[in-house]
């Protein structure tokens, strides 16, 4: 089971913060650093400093880490043209050596769109759209040196484009897809991810999610393996005075987030995780949503991951 930190930035929290949390899960052990792509904040929070933007502070971490992966769950596609999108991914790759993951989804936050003046479709056209965006991205990046490539889609067209620059792997970095969608999620994820992720659901409702994909797996006649992964939020104390210090600290009840992620003593967290890894979960993603706390993160690593 890797174990990968999530992080909200959206929420507050200035690059800095985002450093020291990321320098943290490298020195930790941790496999990964990951950020959501938001530009507004949710709930009853200021959201200061304000936002950062999720392919510019993985530039900036890709040179000040050195062995941790660093990704995105997930990339709006709505936020970007996937062409300039390519070009950034395969950048921050670059700078990585080899060490980004691609997570993409549709974006669904129609008040972020609306206050920074993105364009927001309906969900059919997102769809759409996140599919030619998927067939683009991957196209630019696995075109043969030297040739060119080119789409004509009903969003997106591409004429003779160079395909440049070319990502550290030829195949590129691995595609993350999420979602608990029933139809259209798992066809998108057998035809183009390399991880299918989970996000804040219970065990067993993740436990059917994945079942679907390697439904979808089998009807396109896929023999690629498929990564499986889930998102939780996470909340772990010594002790019972620690865990509500903790989740009094994210504006949370303890009891909800036993419930409905991934919260307890860290051997409560060694028996979900457990039964997460029955499933087939091969990667979980902690969601760390105090990002002043980094003795939170010291206690997963050497109470939790460290004993997994």
């Amino acid at each position: 089971m890797r174990l990968r930190i999530f992080t909200e930035p959206q929420q507050g929290a200035s690059y800095e913060t985002l450093l020291s949390v990321a320098k943290a899960t490298e020195d930790l052990g941790f496999d990964a650093f990951y950020r959501s792509d938001h530009y507004l904040k949710m709930g009853d929070v200021s959201g200061e400093p304000g936002p950062t933007d999720a392919w510019v502070t993985l530039g900036a971490l890709a040179r000040e880490t050195s062995r941790i992966r660093l990704g995105t769950l997930m990339t709006a596609a709505t936020f970007r043209l996937p062409g300039p999108l390519a070009i950034a991914v395969a950048q921050v790759d670059q700078m990585s050596g080899g060490r980004v993951d691609f997570g993409i989804g549709t974006g669904w936050f129609d008040a972020e769109h609306t206050m920074y003046g993105i364009p927001f479709p309906s969900l059919n056209e997102r769809f759409e759209r996140l599919e030619e965006q998927l067939e683009i991205i991957t196209g630019l990046w696995r075109t043969p040196a030297g040739e060119t490539f080119d789409y004509d889609g009903r969003h997106y067209t591409l004429a003779d484009s160079p395909a440049l620059p070319k990502p550290v792997r030829p195949e590129g970095p691995p595609v993350l897809i999420g979602g608990f969608g029933a139809k259209r999620t798992p066809r998108l994820a057998a035809a183009h991810a390399d991880e299918y992720n989970v996000p804040f659901h219970q065990v067993d409702d993740t436990g059917a999610a994945y079942d679907r994909v390697r439904a979808a797996c089998r009807d396109a006649g896929r023999t690629k393996p498929m990564v499986y992964s889930a998102a939780q939020v996470v909340c772990c104390g010594k002790d019972e005075a620690e865990l509500a210090r903790r989740a009094g600290a994210i504006g949370r009840e303890v009891s909800e987030l036993r419930g409905n992620g991934l919260a307890g003593t860290p051997a409560e967290l060694q028996d979900k995780i457990g039964r997460f890894a029955e499933l087939g979960t091969e990667t979980l993603y902690l969601q760390v949503l105090d990002l002043h706390d980094l003795d939170h993160l010291e206690l997963l690593a050497s109470e939790v991951m460290a004993k997994l």
